[in-house]
């Protein structure tokens, strides 16, 4: 009865943090291998290696900022700003680096659906990278699968 008449609320959700360059890397890579509409294990596992490798990250560690850039992903900006971020943050050789990372999301599950790669060029051209630098990027990724 108290029930009903003083239900139970339930608790705010945990406030998202701010995106940092972790954080857009992390929701942009997720967005990637969310873009075909499935989200794979393959894809998951290459999530946490790249935010371990780039960020000098314990492999749980990566684990849990992936879980973090999840959140992010379905609830903060887009991908232009997510991009922002990292083209405010991050020199232009290692945005070049992190295309490549991206494009391995890509590739993770043995296949490039169609909504990846249209995701990886707008994220691409949103990093402020030069079409030379998008075209190699495709390229040493499909030569390499």
């Amino acid at each position: 009865m108290f029930e009903r008449l003083f239900p139970r609320r339930k608790p705010d959700p945990k406030p998202l943090p701010q995106p940092d360059a972790q954080l857009a890397l992390g929701a942009l890579l997720v967005r990637i291998a969310l873009a075909d509409k499935e989200y794979r294990a393959s894809e998951v596992g290459q999530i946490d290696r790249i935010l371990s490798s780039t960020f000098n990250l314990k492999p749980l560690d990566a684990a849990k900022l992936r879980a973090t850039c999840e959140a992010l992903e379905r609830h903060a900006p887009g991908t232009p700003e997510f991009a922002r971020i990292l083209r405010d943050e991050v020199a232009y050789a290692e945005r070049k680096n992190l295309a490549d990372a991206m494009w391995s999301i890509a590739l993770a599950d043995g296949k490039i659906a169609e909504g990846e790669e249209n995701m990886l060029q707008d994220i691409e051209v949103a990093l402020g990278l030069t079409d030379e630098d998008i075209a190699a990027a495709r390229d040493a990724a499909v030569n390499n699968k």
